[in-house]
């Protein structure tokens, strides 16, 4: 099943970041963390589909989608750029296996912390496991940070960016290594949430179980 819908409000939110704002379809539901498939609702492009979580809440009024775009890519998130209030997208089948089932370690890298997003908020907004949570956000620099106000919020303050390409007196400059986790981990993790690009998600998994983590502590994304 697909749905229509139309754009009520698209903004930048840093160089390479969009947030846009849709109307939502009636008994429209997903759970925070989910996904849908979204295509550009203009001949040539209805077909083009690509994946992008939902950073609203369920039971918002509207939908929100924070979309990192790849200009030189010459696709679906370079066409987003062209859009403006009154357009429209399609929106196809949700998806999605990452979800909120304890209190842990959240770990993202660029775009993946989008999931992330509509837990925090959700947990922030029904009080639940505050100050219990914590969250590592790889980027290449501190441009590329999302949300990173608001997430501090969220986390009350426990949030500890990681920069790989920009040295910074405020944020760990490198990757995300086996000896840096060990060091974020305070022991009284129950799960292990994990989302980014193919290449880090891979290592950071097996960084964990090199650390002892058992697989079913650990949550990612099952393509």
């Amino acid at each position: 099943m697909q749905h229509i819908v139309t754009i009520e409000r698209i903004e930048k939110l840093n160089h390479d970041t969009l947030r846009i704002v849709t109307d939502k379809p009636k008994k429209y539901d997903f759970n925070p963390g989910q996904a849908t498939e979204m295509a550009v609702n203009k001949p040539g492009w209805e077909n083009e589909k690509r994946p992008f979580t939902f950073t609203s809440l369920p039971e918002d009024p509207m939908l929100e989608f924070i979309i990192k775009i790849y200009p030189s890519h010459d696709g679906t998130t370079d066409k987003l750029l062209e859009l403006k209030g009154g357009d429209e997208v399609i929106l196809h089948y949700i998806f999605g296996s990452i979800y909120y089932r304890g209190p842990g370690l959240f770990i993202a890298g660029g775009a993946g912390i989008t999931p992330f997003i509509a837990i925090l908020r959700k947990l922030n907004k029904n009080n639940n496991d505050q100050g219990r949570n914590k969250l590592v956000y790889a980027n290449k620099t501190s441009k590329d940070i999302i949300l990173k106000d608001e997430l501090e919020v969220l986390l009350n303050n426990r949030v500890t960016h990681i920069l790989s390409e920009e040295e910074s007196p405020d944020h760990p400059h490198g990757l995300i290594t086996k000896d840096f986790l060990k060091d974020q981990m305070e022991g009284g993790e129950e799960f292990f949430y994990v989302c980014g690009p193919p290449p880090m998600m891979e290592a950071v998994v097996k960084h964990l179980k090199d650390l002892g983590i058992p697989e079913k502590k650990i949550v990612q994304e099952g393509w």
